[in-house]
């Protein structure tokens, strides 16, 4: 999926499907994911556009898609605008997996069921924590008065020999308190680097595409608000997108598991080409990504072309015969940040190249360059 920032003004699906943009019929209003108390008109017209739009995309009316298409029309979510003006623009298909990624990037997203668990163990570990403490201070309290009682023996004059006992006997006790709660904040210590471990691994999910293993769009955009940060103070920054060549054709031929595992394959490529402080990732569908901070046009095309070749030695295998199946190609567009411009900018430039390369006959790395001459040209 590409995100650009879409004029202003309410959007409308039109005859054959593009964005058109017209006035707004409703003023905006500040609605959030749950769409938080909208007016009944207000709310009906907006999911009667929604509906509406679903039909003509062709889209399954199910309460995600809904949800996705009534935000869209609602003007409560830009990038989810965005979004989906740009897959309009392209005629891309709003096929099962393109819905599921707009709802799960932009619609719904979840608290891991182990956030949730971690909260209640660290609540629970905070209250006896709580108790160690209270516990400990008690202890202190009595051991000070035990030890105030043995010298106020020793003034009245009690043997000493009885007196050294009995202090003796008061700071042993303190010593097996002081090891038992000890080890009680021990234990719990290990727990807390349990749970430090599984907030770290739930962030890491989080963070990263389930099919191919690399980083998902949330991912993504932290890294580009970065890398730009630091390109606009004259490092260079570069970007490619590559897309499968033929790729529908090939599920329809031998199916979307035999297509999920192209999608991994072409993953772990472009993770084995990049850099260690390069960022690839899984920009939607079987478009992948790669930014690449400190790498220049020339640079990014050079690495573009070595996952190209990459690629198409790759040998398919369908794992459940052993047969081997057709070669695959990726046709890559390469682009370079600008100073000052929108990240947005810098990917529609990205795709600009990538669409030229598909429309040149496929297998090929383009530049912005070449994509600009041939804008220019044509």
């Amino acid at each position: 999926m590409l995100l650009r920032k879409s004029t202003e003004g309410a959007v409308r699906i039109g005859l054959r499907g593009r964005c058109e943009v017209g006035r707004q019929q409703h003023p905006r209003r500040a609605m959030n994911s749950s769409f938080d108390d909208p007016d009944y008109d207000y709310a009906a017209s907006i999911a009667e556009r929604a509906m509406r739009a679903m039909v003509e995309q062709r889209i399954p009316p199910t309460p995600t898609n809904f949800a996705i298409w009534f935000q869209y029309f609602a003007g409560s979510h830009d990038d989810l605008r965005n979004a989906i003006d740009l897959l309009i623009d392209h005629n891309r298909p709003f096929d099962a997996r393109t819905n599921q990624d707009l709802f799960e990037t932009y619609v719904a997203p979840q608290v891991s069921a182990v956030v949730v668990e971690t909260s209640e163990r660290l609540h629970t570990l905070m209250g006896v924590a709580k108790e160690f403490l209270t516990t400990a201070i008690a202890d202190n309290r009595s051991q000070i008065q035990a030890i105030s009682e043995v010298a106020g023996q020793g003034k009245a004059g009690v043997d000493p020999k009885a007196l050294v006992g009995q202090l003796m006997n008061e700071l042993a006790r303190a010593a097996t308190r002081a090891t038992r709660l000890e080890a009680g904040f021990a234990e719990k210590t290990r727990e807390l680097d349990v749970i430090r471990d599984s907030l770290s691994k739930s962030e890491e999910r989080a963070r990263t595409d389930t099919l191919t293993g690399l980083a998902n769009r949330g991912a993504l955009d932290e890294f580009l608000r970065k890398a730009q940060a630091t390109a606009d103070w004259g490092e260079p920054l570069s970007v490619l997108l590559l897309d499968i060549d033929h790729f529908k054709t090939f599920n329809d031929n031998f199916g979307h598991g035999v297509g999920d595992q192209v999608l991994r394959l072409m993953a772990k490529v472009l993770r084995e080409k990049v850099r260690p402080h390069d960022l690839p990732a899984r920009y939607g569908g079987e478009e992948l990504i790669a930014v690449l901070p400190n790498a220049d046009l020339a640079a990014c095309t050079e690495l573009a072309e070595r996952i190209r070749r990459g690629i198409s030695e790759c040998t398919i295998t369908r794992r459940s015969t052993g047969e081997t199946l057709p070669g695959i190609s990726v046709s890559i567009g390469v682009a370079q940040y600008r100073a000052g411009e929108t990240i947005t900018d810098l990917i529609e430039r990205c795709d600009r190249a990538l669409y030229l390369a598909k429309g040149g006959g496929r297998n090929r790395v383009v530049t912005e360059v070449e994509a600009d001459r041939a804008a220019t040209a044509g």
